[in-house]
């Protein structure tokens, strides 16, 4: 290869990248999700409804092609619940921060771009996998003091985990695995922005997110292990019915069946190009 020929190919590269790197941006989107996260568990008798609260998060999405895309998401919200109707002197309720990071990919029904208006929304479903978070706590009136606290369950122990109450149960970790999963519905304004609202479920492996599991320990022996408060938090029922506490071995929660949660959301994306188009404008301008 003569010298000359090397340099016409080197040149033609250069002046070509500005228009691979456009193409690469126009595939490329960043925004955010504002909507409910819902609990479903021990503590609001396994609906799949539960009792939405705030949350909201950011993304990043890879589109492939028309069909297929790549999503990474960070999400943050609460979740909650108790009282159930059909246990109601069992008296436990709960509050959790959940912080999710998930990776996951997205099938559109129609082929959806961006750039083509022949098909300007899609429904699609996505799938992936996550690494979540949370934190169960409690509020709890001290009846000498009549001071209102919120307490961290995990430490507490309330089914006697890591004590000799319960040697089989041990302490849970706050930290778990999820598999995000679900449906949703995609819109594009215009050839830089999207919207979309999804509905999507959280598969755990935990049966912790409410700190409610399995059955009571004996209350008087775990007031030793965690004090008056732990022992107060593991067996609220006198809180209802003065005097009453639920002997060892009743039970307390559900262990077959893990918690779960849900995230339901709109979300505005806008493409890298609408981003950062102006950089490859203003080069290609300086030459």
């Amino acid at each position: 290869m003569t010298l000359r020929r090397l340099l016409l190919l080197i040149s033609s590269w250069l002046l070509s990248l500005p228009l691979v790197a456009q193409g690469w941006m126009g595939r490329n989107e960043v925004g955010f999700t504002l909507g409910g996260m819902n609990y479903i568990g021990d503590l609001n008798n396994q609906s799949m409804l539960g009792k939405p609260s705030l949350a909201m998060g950011g993304f990043y999405r890879l589109n492939f092609d028309e069909r297929w895309s790549l999503r990474l998401d960070v999400d943050y919200g609460h979740v909650e619940g108790g009282n159930p109707d059909y246990i109601e002197r069992r008296n436990l309720s709960f509050r959790s921060y959940i912080f999710e990071g998930s990776m996951r990919v997205e099938f559109n029904f129609f082929p959806f771009s961006m750039r083509d208006d022949h098909f300007f929304w899609t429904p699609y479903l996505f799938g992936g996998v996550g690494f979540f978070a949370f934190n169960p706590k409690a509020r709890y009136t001290d009846p000498l003091t009549q001071e209102t606290q919120w307490y961290d369950l995990q430490p507490l122990t309330t089914e006697g985990q890591g004590t000799a109450l319960a040697p089989d149960r041990e302490v849970y970790t706050l930290k778990q695995l999820s598999m995000p999963f679900g449906v949703g519905v995609k819109y594009h304004p215009s050839k830089h922005f999207t919207l979309s609202a999804e509905y999507g479920f959280r598969k755990t492996w935990t049966d912790y997110i409410d700190d409610v599991s399995t059955t009571y320990v004996d209350n008087r022996l775990l007031e030793q292990y965690v004090g008056t408060v732990g022992a107060a938090l593991a067996d609220r029922s006198g809180e209802v019915e003065p005097g009453y506490v639920n002997a060892a071995g009743i039970k307390r929660g559900d262990d077959s069946l893990d918690d779960w949660f849900a995230y339901f959301n709109i979300s505005a994306s806008v493409s890298f190009d609408f981003l950062f188009g102006w950089m490859l404008k203003k080069r290609c301008d300086n030459k």
